[in-house]
Order: C-alpha cells, then sequence, then structure tokens
C-alpha cells in the first residue's frame, strides 16, 4: 500500500512539474525590432559640456561725430551639445540568414547654453564702452549659441565617437539577439 501511495504522489508530482516548462521562443519572436533599436540609438547619446566667452562689439554705438563710444562688452557662458545618431533614419534589412542595418552619419541632436551658468559676473563690459541693452546682450546670447553649435558640428572627433558608441550599442543587441537564430549581422554607415 505504502509503494503504490509513494508512486501515486511521485507521478503526480511529476507530471506537476512537467506542465511547468515555458516553450521555446519561435525564431521569429528573437529577430531585433527595429523600434528597439531606435530606443538604444535615442538613448546612444553623447553630451559634450563646453565652457566659453562670447564677445560683442559695436563701433560708433552711441555719441555724435568725435565723441562716439563703441558698445564693447564678454559674457562667459557654458553650454551642452548632444550628439547621436538621427535614430528615424536608422534601416534595418532582414533576409533568410543575414540582418543588415543602415545607421546615419552622427549630428548634433541639441546644442543649449546652460543659462545656470549666466550670473551677473558672467557680463564683463569695457571700461569706456557705451551702455549694454537687453538687445545687446540678446544678439551675443544667439551668436554663442550659434558659435557653440558649429563647433560641435565641426568637431569630427567627437562626432566619429558619437557614432561609434551607437554603433557598438547596436551591435552588441543584433549580435545578442541574431546568434540565437543563426543570422549573421552587417553594419553600414
Amino acid at each position: 500500500m505504502k509503494k503504490w501511495t509513494l508512486l501515486l504522489l511521485s507521478t503526480v508530482l511529476l507530471v506537476s512539474l512537467a506542465a511547468c516548462g515555458r516553450p521555446a521562443e519561435s525564431p521569429s519572436a528573437m529577430e531585433p525590432k527595429t523600434s528597439q533599436m531606435k530606443a538604444i540609438c535615442e538613448l546612444a547619446v553623447m553630451d559634450c559640456y563646453y565652457h566659453n566667452v562670447a564677445k560683442f562689439k559695436e563701433e560708433d554705438a552711441e555719441g555724435i561725430l568725435w565723441w562716439q563710444k563703441d558698445k564693447h562688452f564678454w559674457i562667459e557662458y557654458s553650454g551642452i551639445v548632444t550628439l547621436g545618431i538621427d535614430a528615424s533614419l536608422l534601416s534595418v534589412e532582414v533576409n533568410d540568414t543575414e540582418v543588415t542595418i543602415t545607421i546615419p552619419k552622427a549630428t548634433v541632436l541639441r546644442c543649449t547654453v546652460d543659462s545656470s551658468s549666466l550670473s551677473e559676473d558672467s557680463f564683463i563690459v569695457a571700461k569706456d564702452s557705451a551702455k549694454v541693452e537687453a538687445e545687446d546682450e540678446v544678439a551675443a546670447f544667439a551668436a554663442a549659441q550659434t558659435y557653440l553649435e558649429e563647433s560641435a558640428s565641426s568637431d569630427t572627433a567627437l562626432l566619429a565617437s558619437a557614432q561609434q558608441r551607437a554603433q557598438d550599442l547596436l551591435e552588441d543587441y543584433i549580435t545578442n539577439r541574431c546568434c540565437f537564430i543563426g543570422k549573421r549581422t552587417g553594419f553600414r554607415g
């Protein structure tokens, strides 16, 4: 009797444990997803911090004839430039045994002058300068932001680093997904 009870309990336990397994994922479920790759691209950005001085000079700003004064001042500021790839331009081609990803070139995604870095001490007016107006400060600030974006756009080393960072993260993601389903990966860009 004890043997039959033990055998019955063992069978029930074996059947219940066998039902706990989960079915294997289909190969199509393991294929890389474009939405996940775009999310990786959006996260794979580089923030570069700049500290610079913008110069403003306007000749003959006030006065008459020989008693004219120039406006001359400097603004010290900090800025943040975000470099990365535009995720909307990412393209993925999945063939039978190959996944090909085309990555766009890295660009400046955002460029902002940190307003918290601006204080009264950030504005330095020349000794004999004409009175500086708010419009002059706004113009100098706009020129500073333009200069910041142009200098970041022309820094090929930083752009290449941002591109490589995004590509490395995508390669890791694709390699981990594709090794389970036997597909090869390739990158263009």
